[in-house]
């Protein structure tokens, strides 16, 4: 049987050729420990701190001000835990979301446990915050806040931009979905920590990175030895950094046209599928939304279900799922006050770079018989 067609790309991508070649002297030859000073360590530091810059130079920032971690749960944690300890003297207040990835939403929630007060924003029906939301919720004693750059379920981008506050707050943005598919400017952003997740922009899993701004004092969660400034000690994962230091770099070459690509096969998806079915709808923001993520709902339709009966030709995402007891879902869709009766038929589908209009065709094809052999079933 062939490979279903992937439209899963928020969930995780291949590795680039590029990142692949990159790192394939790390596989093979080159395993020198970046802390040694002989040169097969030397060799492997300066292959970490030429990574460091080709990440720094896709968010626009300084070498010194990126620090490598395990992914963006890592990272996410970092920047959290980090700025909540290291400004408790000053005070325990945090805003986020309501439509965060759990890596941001339990943390928050562990923090409340350790006596930090949370105020969670609510979003739109588009999954847009309001900056006057934000703005309204700061406190004497608010020390971090931390909003996603754009939401891995709908798309939707948030203005995180446009948040005014004083330097006495930090300001922190989950990335992770938008790095490598639109800009990620740290300076237009105007935020204080950025979060990276390899396996989103064609770099292996297990690998990310932070973007912590000069100035910017975290308290370490990690404790050993002096490896990236203390913040992340032990021996750097060289191999996949540098895959990392990879994709960054081809990102930013490609990016205009990657995503002009993804947006016009994410296009071509939701065009052929909404022309073809009746209630339909399509979440998140018209405009202001990824290039490559259709979050769509079928009314009456049960997503897990549509899902099992096209897994061997399309690769997608369930909004909800269901079960004996009920329907769970998404923390997402609930924010957005999406109607249980459509919510719970919500499937994401997203497009990456390598996707072609053949993968688009067959795939919608495939979806629309999908949905009406279930209707016609209930």
């Amino acid at each position: 049987m062939p490979n279903p067609i992937y439209l899963d790309y928020n969930a995780t991508t291949p590795h680039d050729p590029e990142v692949i070649e990159a790192m394939r002297p790390f596989l093979e030859s080159h395993f020198g420990n970046p802390s040694s000073s002989h040169p097969d360590g030397r060799f492997a530091r300066d292959a970490v701190e030429q990574a460091r810059a080709q990440v720094a130079s896709l968010l626009n920032c300084e070498s010194d001000e990126i620090i490598f971690t395990s992914g963006g749960t890592e990272s996410n944690n970092y920047a959290i835990k980090g700025i909540a300890l290291s400004r408790r003297d000053r005070g325990n207040h945090i805003i986020t979301s309501t439509i965060e990835h759990p890596a941001v939403v339990q943390v928050c929630r562990h923090l409340e446990t350790c006596g930090f007060q949370i105020t969670w924003i609510p979003v739109d029906e588009t999954g847009m915050i309001n900056v006057n939301d934000v703005e309204a919720a700061i406190r004497p004693e608010t020390v971090l806040i931390t909003i996603m750059h754009a939401n891995n379920e709908v798309g939707t981008i948030q203005p995180i931009g446009d948040i005014a506050r004083n330097g006495e707050i930090a300001v922190h943005t989950d990335a992770a979905q938008s790095v490598g598919k639109i800009p990620a400017d740290v300076n237009s952003l105007n935020v204080d920590l950025l979060t990276i997740a390899g396996h989103k922009i064609y770099a292996p899993k297990g690998i990310g990175a932070i973007f912590i701004k000069r100035g910017i004092e975290l308290e370490p969660v990690i404790h050993g030895a002096g490896q990236e400034r203390g913040l992340r000690p032990g021996t750097e994962n060289v191999l996949e950094i540098v895959g990392l230091g990879k994709a960054c770099e081809v990102a930013k070459r490609d990016l205009k046209q990657n995503l002009l690509h993804m947006s016009a096969m994410r296009d071509r998806l939701a065009r052929q599928i909404t022309e073809s079915l009746d209630d339909v709808r399509r979440n998140g923001h018209s405009e202001q939304s990824l290039p490559n993520t259709l979050s769509l709902s079928f009314f009456g339709i049960e997503a897990n279900k549509l899902l099992e009966q096209i897994s061997d030709h399309v690769a997608a995402s369930a909004g909800a799922a269901c079960h004996s007891g009920g329907v769970t879902i998404s923390s997402v869709l609930k924010a957005m006050r999406v109607p249980e009766e459509w919510a719970k038929g919500t499937i994401r589908l997203s497009t990456g770079r390598k996707t072609t209009a053949q993968d688009i065709d067959t795939a919608a094809n495939i979806i629309i018989n999908a949905v009406k052999k279930n209707r016609v079933a209930r």
